[in-house]
């Protein structure tokens, strides 16, 4: 198997645009390309991608491997993956990131199966590390029930991959003095599974979003009446943050899934978090490290919310933020 150092992104487009979570994972292959001194690739599937490719080449991009058709505006799980198995095929990348979309998370599985190759979902974080005297890529997720970070690492299967939570990096800044080539390739239709797609229906977010916002309240498992769910909503209002929470409080329904906060939703980095009555367990807290400031409540003392916040305080939210709302009213 032959590799090159390089470090390819697929960017996920729908409707003409790239995905936020797919440009995060291009800032990442960035960062890393600069630790490895690997070129950095960008992979667009779709039709009439032209408008994108342009855009793209403001960023340090080296190559832009374009694949249109009008067969591949709309994504296909059995198109796409050979297309991507294909040419990744010979030779292979050192890396491959996809950000963490509904369709990627069919997708990448998918590929790496297709390549015998390992992956890891929902990364919090990705470096470069020395093992034995060669530089690997190192990807993190919380594990054991939350309990940790746990560290994995691919030493001998090519190309490494991994999906990138949203928010869990930024997007890069744009290099106008960059060049890069653009290089289209063509792809073999083969035998289908026998699916066709009739049409992609996109749905607009019914709330704020907490990827999108300066300020976050997330609530967590002694969130547990009515009353302490309206004040929670009531403090992200005078604040005009979003509401987020742990997955309790979305299996309660007063969060909405798009603003699971963790290893299985999102990894935020507001200005100013601030956690309401949740413990802290680390597929939680994984979610907000970013954070430019953490305020956390939480009546248990030992909580370990406590051990990553900037403010802590050892109170009762339902004692508590009636008199902070209060004070923030006056």
């Amino acid at each position: 198997m032959k590799t090159q150092n390089e470090i390819l992104i697929w960017l996920e487009q729908r409707n003409g645009d790239i995905m936020d979570v797919s440009m995060q994972a291009l800032g990442k292959g960035i960062e890393l390309a600069e630790e490895l001194d690997a070129e950095v690739s960008a992979l667009i599937i779709g039709h009439e991608i032209d408008d994108m490719i342009k855009d793209l080449q403001e960023y340090r991009v080296n190559k832009i491997y374009s694949v249109s058709d009008p067969e591949l505006k709309n994504f296909r799980i059995d198109l796409y993956t050979n297309i991507i198995s294909d040419l990744l095929e010979n030779p292979r990348p050192e890396i491959m990131l996809f950000g963490a979309t509904d369709l990627s998370l069919q997708l990448a599985p998918a590929v790496a199966a297709r390549l015998e190759t390992g992956l890891t979902a929902h990364c919090s974080d990705l470096y470069i590390k020395e093992i034995d005297g060669e530089k690997q890529l190192i990807t993190t997720v919380p594990g054991f029930k939350g309990g940790c970070i746990v560290e994995i690492v691919c030493p001998k299967h090519r190309p490494q991959m991994a999906t990138i939570s949203a928010g869990a990096v930024k997007k890069p800044e744009k290099n106008k003095k960059n060049s890069c080539e653009i290089i289209d390739v063509e792809y073999e239709k083969k035998e289908l599974n026998g699916l066709e797609l009739l049409e992609m229906e996109v749905k607009e977010p019914k709330c704020k979003l907490v990827e999108n916002s300066c300020v976050v309240i997330a609530g967590g498992r002694g969130v547990k009446s009515d009353q302490s769910v309206q004040m929670v909503h009531e403090l992200a209002e005078i604040f005009d943050g979003a509401v987020g929470g742990t997955r309790p409080s979305t299996d309660k329904g007063w969060v909405p899934v798009e603003n699971l906060i963790g290893s299985s939703g999102k990894t935020i980095q507001p200005d100013l978090f601030i956690s309401l009555a949740a413990s802290g367990a680390a597929h939680f807290s994984s979610g907000v490290l970013k954070s430019k400031y953490i305020i956390a409540v939480d009546k248990d003392p030992d909580a370990s919310i406590f051990d990553i916040c900037d403010l802590g305080i050892v109170a009762d939210i339902n004692e508590f933020l009636p008199k902070l709302i209060s004070e923030l009213k006056n």
